[in-house]
């Protein structure tokens, strides 16, 4: 039976969310999000001296009769910010549970409603081997959402990818102008810390979401199995594996997993960059309350 989060009521949940982003992005004019810049809203932020070319309507003439020096009224500014969501579309994602796959899904459609909601500009790019699918081009608004969120659903989750070669074989990445989300379980032979430092190289904030089945976290298995590599082109290939499962190699798992978990955290906190874990045996919902309100990237 095919797994689904997407409907109105888990969109309504959302509503009360808003995405934090860095106060030091350029963005575009006219969206929510206040910036270190001034500009043209109504919300009062500074004073400073008239300078040749201010507009003199500006100037604050009750100070000027305090004074007797010209003092212009500065604004805040507040922009529209881009938000790129890139999904790992390989067969690690799919194969060993199909929840994991819509768990993935449902949340990109969570974080692309958020922005849409806060009146940002949306793209999902579908990574796929080592290209970037962009099926909707950018997302304005509400209904242009909905119209385009209801196909995420369709998308077939197979083969491998190249987080690195995807995301520097896009020619619309953008620079300083918003949030770069990668949902994916990182469970690629492709550099994903090259593509994150290419990313903030562009000046994007940065967000990975690292999505795992309840078996990956922490396997059941026992006795003789063999192991099939999800992105494995046949049952002979290298990957796959026959394994006799004892207690001591499912310790040794967990603290291998538990190690690749840390490497990511630390790797991104040296970026600047945020990162978590999520188990797709969770709510979406408590992802989203808890985990990204640590990590600073939801208010």
């Amino acid at each position: 039976m095919k797994v689904s989060y997407l409907n109105d009521d888990f969109f309504s949940r959302l509503e009360t969310l808003a995405l934090n982003l860095r106060t030091d992005l350029s963005g575009f004019f006219g969206g929510k999000h206040l910036v270190r810049t001034y500009g043209q809203t109504v919300e009062f932020a500074d004073y400073r001296e008239y300078m040749l070319g201010d507009d003199i309507r500006r100037i604050d003439w009750n100070l000027y009769s305090r004074f007797e020096k010209h003092f212009i009224k500065l604004f805040t500014d507040e922009r529209q910010m881009h938000t790129q969501i890139y999904l790992d579309c390989s067969a690690s994602m799919s194969k060993a549970n199909p929840q994991k796959a819509a768990y993935a899904v449902g949340v990109a459609a969570a974080l692309g409603f958020l922005s849409v909601h806060n009146m940002d500009k949306l793209s999902f790019r579908l990574v796929k081997e080592d290209k970037v699918e962009d099926p909707f081009g950018t997302i304005v608004g509400k209904s242009t959402f909905y119209k385009s969120v209801s196909d995420l659903e369709n998308i077939e989750f197979e083969g491998e990818s190249d987080l690195l070669a995807a995301i520097k074989n896009d020619m619309n990445v953008g620079s300083n102008d918003g949030l770069t989300v990668i949902i994916s379980d990182f469970f690629t032979e492709g550099d994903w810390k090259k593509a994150v430092d290419f990313l903030c190289y562009k000046k994007r904030q940065v967000l990975l979401v690292q999505v795992l089945a309840p078996e990956e976290i922490d396997p059941t298995y026992d006795g003789r199995v063999n192991l099939i590599d999800a992105e494995a082109m046949d049952l002979e290939d290298a990957k796959n594996m026959r394994l006799n499962v004892t207690r001591s190699m499912l310790l040794a798992y967990q603290d291998a997993l538990r190690d690749f978990q840390n490497d990511i955290q630390s790797f991104c906190a040296s970026r600047d960059a945020a990162f978590i874990s999520v188990s797709c045996d969770k709510p979406i919902e408590r992802m989203l309350f808890g985990e990204l309100l640590k990590v600073g990237i939801m208010e």
